[in-house]
């Protein structure tokens, strides 16, 4: 039975699912109806983290529509859906545990939308927002994380984060709004988008 997760709340995913290797964050939004003339296109993205909370190798340790496979195989990106009118997951990542190299303490899901300052677009014209969490093995939820309508200015979304706690993986609930697009977070973990 799928965990219903609050903002803040940290769910073990290893320890109590014994045998899970792989796991899937499945993430989904809807668009409002607005009269702006260009589609919504929210982008998720993953940054892999050390202990210190930024990228241990700010070209390899981001994995997004540019880049859609970490070079260790334990992140792939499902790749872009551009309009977020797809019925169900809009975007899915698969995070292969026994694939993540062992300097990384923590895997960070991030959601942007594209070009929204140039649009005059925000996560406040968005509505149903959530982060899955499935099994990739059987397909079963493990987790659901719905975020709410808790944005309103905002053009960036730190969703959750997958982390090590000793041998086990967990994950934290954030749901976190920011501003300044992709380009913030990549500064916020170390990495020079310029």
């Amino acid at each position: 039975m799928s965990i219903s997760l609050s903002k803040g709340q940290k769910v073990d995913l290893t320890k109590t699912n014994p045998g899970l290797k792989k796991v899937l964050v499945c993430l989904g939004w809807d668009a409002n109806k607005y009269d702006g003339g260009a589609d919504f296109d929210p982008d998720a993205t993953v940054f892999l983290l050390g202990e210190n909370g930024r990228v241990t190798n700010p070209t390899e340790d981001i994995v997004f529509y540019n880049n859609l496979k970490h070079v260790s195989g334990g992140v792939i990106h499902s790749g872009d859906e551009r309009t977020g009118g797809a019925e169900g997951d809009d975007e899915v990542i698969t995070v292969d545990f026994a694939k993540v190299p062992a300097n990384i303490a923590k895997i960070d899901f991030v959601v942007t939308i594209f070009e929204a300052e140039l649009r005059k677009q925000n996560f406040g014209q968005m509505s149903n927002s959530y982060a899955r969490i499935v099994d990739a093995d059987t397909g079963v939820e493990i987790a659901r994380y719905d975020l709410g309508e808790d944005f309103s200015t905002e053009t960036g979304v730190l969703v959750g984060q997958l982390y090590r706690n000793g041998k086990d993986w967990k994950f934290n609930a954030i749901g976190s709004g920011y501003n300044g697009g992709l380009a913030s977070f990549c500064k916020d973990y170390g990495i020079d988008a310029q």
